[in-house]
């Protein structure tokens, strides 16, 4: 499958996300010890996955091939006993526009980072997309917030990276 997808640093929380669906996220990311892991092993409430990710051409992160297993949870809790590296977030279902904005509230070491993924069925509407006002900058092709990159460190990790950006640490309450 090829996913097609834009991801933003947030600005702020936008209004009602408290009000929005949500589901605890665990990643554990494989192997450990690479740079840029792309296996992931993924637990989103009670569903249970192994998925693999890689951009479809070289230097461009928005065009990816994603490979996805289904697992149980015996398999999952067999695999995730493997050392990797670990993101936890929580991931909101915010409606914008006709599109669904998944908002992913990092926990854990990476508290205070906000991203928002975006899905298109075609190229030309990932093109086209505008970025939403509670969005600060488009960062599908930095490499530093790759779930893979992302996994394992602490926000004091890439808080340089993220100033860069103009970015400030969201903390606060989303109900």
């Amino acid at each position: 499958m090829i996913e097609l997808e834009r991801t933003f640093l947030i600005r702020y929380l936008p209004e009602g996300i408290g009000a929005c669906r949500k589901m605890v996220v665990k990643d554990v990311y494989f192997p450990k010890d690479a740079f840029h892991p792309v296996l992931r092993l993924r637990m989103d409430g009670s569903r249970f996955m192994l998925t693999k990710k890689t951009p479809v051409k070289e230097g461009d992160s928005s065009v990816q091939r994603e490979q996805t297993i289904e697992l149980t949870k015996s398999e999952f809790d067999a695999l995730s006993k493997l050392e990797g590296k670990v993101l936890e977030k929580v991931r909101y279902f915010y409606d914008y526009r006709d599109r669904t904005a998944e908002i992913d509230v990092f926990k854990g070491a990476l508290e205070g980072l906000v991203l928002v993924d975006f899905e298109f069925g075609s190229k030309e509407e990932k093109d086209a997309f505008k970025m939403p006002d509670f969005c600060l900058v488009d960062v599908t092709q930095e490499d530093f917030i790759a779930g893979g990159l992302l996994a394992g460190k602490k926000y004091e990790d890439i808080k340089a990276s993220l100033e860069h950006l103009e970015y400030k640490k969201i903390v606060g309450k989303t109900d």
